[in-house]
Order: structure tokens, then C-alpha cells, then sequence
């Protein structure tokens, strides 16, 4: 049975248009302009226990309000969800002790207060056990690199201590369903792989389902096999990662090189693919897929080539091209 099952979810909303100027303003009170946006159109998907699935979308795609309505913060304007049997925008509490969501942008810890006070306060509030709480503690701030911070003042942490210290109150009560929104936006590289460690450990130990949303292609290649894509509102891909590259890009990357720069002629090059990439004493061709074989023996009959290398096109160039459509 999935753990989450969504079905022609839809969210619109109404945003009040205001015209220019005081007499604008003044028209305003008496006669209202207002549009309507589509931000979720009919997005239908289902997750099984313990997947871990990337949720990618350029800004503005729906992400983050489909997140924000399967965890119960928003209602629909349309459609049907279900997360362990729960309709999350009734906030049932047994629904709301089994998921946690952390936003990258949004603070759920006091600012003013140590982190390790905040977590005390969400452990009564789910009712934790305080045995269970510092063991908890203890283990999540060991594999995060934090338990030297759990005293010093949230406003004085780094971001990455601040994100990793989110990460542990989202975790506390050992939730079966995870929604993680950008949780590396801003944080160094360093910091971005222990999270992103993180995760995998605890979504292959605690068999946790996650629903992972980010706009660091590292991020997604590192956790997710399945990845579901979402444009202005609707689903455009849903199946696995490295499917991808095969359906959306038709072609890959063949690079020569050759021993002295020299040696590469500067004329009539094109008729072997279009030129992705020349450097001195080396070429890339974008090559049709149903082509590469040609074009490489073409290339060692024509070329005095030392070297050549055949590659599959970056996953996060497809992702980009997909978004600039």
C-alpha cells in the first residue's frame, strides 16, 4: 500500500492586482482586480514505504505548496491525498506525530534560545520519553557533527549547524514520513555532503519515505533513483533518474584529442556533429545517439586523433534544458 498516494491535486489561489498611483489605490477599495494562479494543476503520484523520491521543478513549479499541502499547512482547491491513510489538511493527530517537514528557508527552532532548549520543547510536545530523547540526541548529533553546539544560541550558529539542528528537531520523533524543501540551499560543500549522508543513512536504516526537493542536481544524483518532475503546476516526468538523459537527451558527447594542437583542421569540422566544446588540441562533438558509431570511425579515419572518449550528457544540463522549455 503507498504512503503517499496523491490524486488531481490542485491548488489555485486569488492575488488582488492593484493598479498604479494614488487614484489606482483609491479605485481599489471600491472595485477590485483580482487573477488567478495556478500553482498545483491535477499533480497525481504515489510512494512506496521507505522510497526516497527528488521533487524538482524550476521556481515557481508547485513544489514547495504541493509539500506544504501533504503536510496540512495548506487546503486544496481541488483533488485528494492520502499519507498513511491520513488527509493531511484535516491535521488529525495521529497524522501529525508520524511526518515532519523541514523547509530550507524556515526556522523552526527559537532564534534567541540554544538549539538543545528547543528540542526539549518539541520533545513534550510529542510526548518523548527523556531516556529516549537524549539517546536520540546524543546519536543525531553525533552523526551530524553538532553535539559541541547544542548549547550555543541558535542566531550564532552557522547556517549549516542551523540546517543540521533542524534536521535532529524533524527527527526526534522518529517520524515514518519525511518532507525535505532545498534542506542544503546556501550550505558549504562540506556541509551539503554531511546532510546528504545523512539522509541516506537514515532513509536505509529507519526506512524512512522522503520526499526530496532541491535545486542541487548533487543532491538528487546522491539519494534519489526516482525523480518526479513538476512545471507550472502539473507532472512532466515521473520514473527513474538515469531514464532521464535516454529520453530527453538524443544525443552524447564524443571528445578527441589530438597530440599537437596544430594537428586540429578549423574548417568542415560540422559535418560530424555540432561543436559542444573546442580547446587547444582537444574537440567535443554533440553527436546524434544513432550516430556515434559512424562518426567515431570517421573521426580515426580523417583526424590524427590520440585519444576519444564517448559520454553521456551531464544530468543536470538535461534537467536544465528541460526547465528552459
Amino acid at each position: 500500500m503507498p504512503v503517499i498516494e496523491v490524486s488531481h491535486l490542485t491548488k489555485t489561489f486569488r492575488t488582488y492586482r492593484k493598479q498604479p498611483g494614488f487614484s489606482g489605490a483609491l479605485r481599489g477599495l471600491f472595485h477590485r482586480q483580482y487573477e488567478r494562479t495556478v500553482a498545483v494543476n491535477e499533480v497525481s503520484f504515489k510512494i512506496e514505504p521507505g522510497e526516497l523520491v527528488g521533487f524538482l521543478g524550476p521556481n515557481g513549479a508547485g513544489k514547495t505548496t504541493t509539500l506544504k499541502m501533504l503536510a496540512g499547512l495548506l487546503y486544496p482547491t481541488g483533488g485528494a491525498a492520502k499519507v498513511l491513510g491520513y488527509t493531511p489538511w484535516e491535521r488529525n493527530d495521529g497524522y501529525r506525530r508520524q511526518f515532519a517537514l523541514v523547509l530550507g528557508q524556515k526556522n523552526q527552532l527559537w532564534w534567541d534560545l540554544p538549539a538543545r532548549e528547543s528540542l526539549e520543547l518539541n520533545a513534550k510536545i510529542y510526548g518523548i520519553p527523556n531516556d529516549r530523547f537524549e539517546q536520540t540526541v546524543a546519536d543525531l548529533t553525533e552523526l551530524l557533527a553538532v553535539k559541541d553546539k547544542l548549547n550555543v544560541s541558535v542566531r550564532e550558529l552557522s547556517l549549516g549547524e542551523r540546517m543540521k539542528m533542524e534536521l535532529i528537531a524533524s527527527l526526534l520523533h522518529q517520524p515514518r514520513v519525511l518532507f525535505l524543501d532545498e534542506p542544503t540551499i546556501g550550505l558549504d560543500v562540506v556541509s551539503q555532503k554531511t546532510v546528504r549522508e545523512f539522509i541516506r543513512r537514515h532513509n536505509a536504516e529507519q526506512k524512512t519515505t522522503i520526499l526530496l526537493t532541491s535545486h542541487y542536481m548533487a543532491d538528487i544524483q546522491a539519494l534519489c533513483e526516482r525523480v518526479i518532475i513538476i512545471d507550472r503546476g502539473k507532472i512532466f516526468f515521473d520514473g527513474k533518474l538515469n531514464e532521464i538523459v535516454d529520453r530527453f537527451a538524443d544525443f552524447k558527447l564524443v571528445t578527441i584529442q589530438c597530440e599537437r594542437a596544430n594537428q586540429i583542421p578549423t574548417g568542415q569540422l560540422d559535418r560530424y556533429g555540432d561543436i559542444h566544446e573546442q580547446t587547444a588540441g582537444a574537440i567535443t562533438f554533440k553527436v546524434k545517439r544513432d550516430r556515434v558509431i559512424p562518426v567515431c570511425k570517421s573521426l580515426l579515419d580523417d583526424l590524427p586523433v590520440s585519444d576519444i572518449d564517448i559520454q553521456e550528457v551531464p544530468i543536470e544540463d538535461v534537467i536544465r534544458q528541460i526547465f528552459a522549455r
